[in-house]
């Protein structure tokens, strides 16, 4: 068994770890020479002080590994794992990216990348389903927000990194994964199989509800997803004659994406004010985002889904439009994911993605860790068509004596208007097993009737 009864290093121990103290110290904070010399000599304070004596420790354990160790580890290997961890540390958000998981994430944001599609985040050790995306193979599968994954395949998640829970998910299209899932009501975990494939996402989708009404749905905030959406609403108010009564924004289950894209689909939606602002510790992170004039809607009502899976750049637009009494939210509350993220590119073509700021919305609110109340809650339950065979209620023609019905001339009988036919049909496209977005539908139609009597 191996005992140090030495108090300090030994001369040698010093000359070893010596050239990594050095490097270290240029490769954390880039400090000056004459920065160095004030922390050492005690005359520097506060946060952006050297910690020479936490740097010596580093690089005395670092050397301790290399000597000692069972096996040889290179230098590389435990380099960028004390970063990964020192950036793991700081929140579920910052992370050290190697290069091929830097492209993974440039890619991710024009909407076409390899995997499962979910948007993940670590809590407590585990891995936790932020969201899963539209028509991907984990949404095909069964994954919900807030499932919390505990096995890949065999491999337990428990002391992993997220990066390397990733990396595993991650692998060739047409591979399976079978993910262990805790989920809320279930008493035993879920074993879910999902085969991989190379995703692409659709940012923005739009339907027709019913004559006048429009539903709009935004899967993830892409970097050209305000372009996307200016175009799909021109479709559709096209397709109402130009103008629409009422729209419903579907932001459930939408994970988030870019902060500038969150900005232009509130902007849409605006003529003027604050949509969000950003503080940090750098003036450089403190940012206003105002809108532009010019409401594409024209000011009629809008009704914005949310729920659990809904996060960040949903937040910020969800609660840009609440703040401004743009729109009603209705749903369930939201994530809380109010931290900005920034990508750091390094010269050896990795990346440092750093929470660098808090996003605020107009009224000045925090969305970290509280989300965005919905204005009307609303739960998803499952809706179940009545039997019709036990289903038969007494009608007035039930009822002994009634009166008989006087006939009219099929000419006096109103007649269905072409409102009332299309209003019909678009009721049997509705998703009927939607319980919320039937509710919303409702209530936007309440809106544009007391807004338009």
């Amino acid at each position: 068994m191996y005992v140090d009864t030495q108090k300090h290093p030994s001369t040698s121990t010093r000359r070893r770890w010596r050239p990594w103290l050095a490097l270290l110290a240029g490769m954390f904070l880039g400090t000056s020479l004459m920065q160095i010399q004030q922390v050492s000599a005690g005359k520097q304070a506060g946060g952006d002080a050297l910690p020479l004596e936490d740097l010596r420790t580093f690089a005395d354990v670092l050397g301790r590994i290399k000597k000692d160790y069972v096996e040889t580890v290179d230098d590389q290997s435990l380099l960028e794992s004390a970063i990964d961890g020192m950036l793991s540390g700081l929140d579920p958000h910052s992370a050290y990216l190697d290069a091929e998981s830097f492209k993974q994430l440039q890619v991710g944001t024009t909407g076409r990348f390899g995997g499962l599609g979910i948007e993940v985040g670590m809590e407590n050790g585990f891995i936790k389903v932020i969201a899963p995306i539209d028509d991907t193979p984990a949404h095909r599968a069964g994954i919900v927000a807030g499932d919390v994954i505990i096995r890949l395949d065999d491999n337990p998640v428990k002391g992993l990194t997220l990066g390397e829970a990733v990396d595993i998910m991650r692998g060739e299209p047409g591979t399976d994964i079978l993910l262990t899932v805790v989920r809320d009501g279930e008493q035993a975990p879920l074993k879910i199989k999902i085969t991989r494939d190379v995703i692409r996402v659709q940012s923005v989708k739009t339907r027709a509800l019913a004559p006048g009404f429009g539903y709009l749905r935004i899967t993830q905030f892409q970097s050209k997803t305000g372009d996307y959406l200016r175009d799909k609403l021109a479709e559709l108010k096209a397709e109402h004659g130009g103008a629409l009564r009422g729209l419903i924004l579907d932001l459930r289950n939408n994970p988030g994406g870019v902060l500038n894209a969150a900005v232009a689909v509130s902007d849409v939606f605006l003529d003027d004010g604050l949509i969000v602002y950003t503080e940090g510790r750098e003036p450089a992170s403190r940012l206003n985002f105002n809108a532009t004039a010019g409401d594409l809607l024209n000011g009629a009502p809008m009704v914005v889904l949310v729920n659990e899976g809904s996060a960040s750049a949903s937040e910020i637009v969800s609660g840009a439009l609440q703040d401004h009494k743009r729109a009603l939210i209705v749903g369930k509350k939201t994530f809380g994911k109010g931290s900005v993220q920034t990508i750091l590119p390094l010269g050896n073509g990795n990346a440092v993605k750093l929470t660098t700021a808090r996003y605020f919305t107009p009224s000045g609110r925090s969305i970290q860790a509280k989300g965005i109340a919905p204005d009307v809650e609303i739960n998803r339950i499952k809706i179940a068509a009545a039997d019709s065979e036990n289903d038969n209620p007494i009608e007035e023609a039930d009822l002994s004596g009634h009166l008989s019905t006087q006939e009219t001339d099929a000419a006096d009988s109103p007649s269905p208007t072409a409102t009332d036919q299309q209003d019909q049909a678009a009721q049997h496209t509705l998703p009927q097993d939607d319980y919320q977005l039937l509710s919303a539908l409702n209530i936007l139609r309440g809106i544009a009737i007391l807004g338009n009597p």
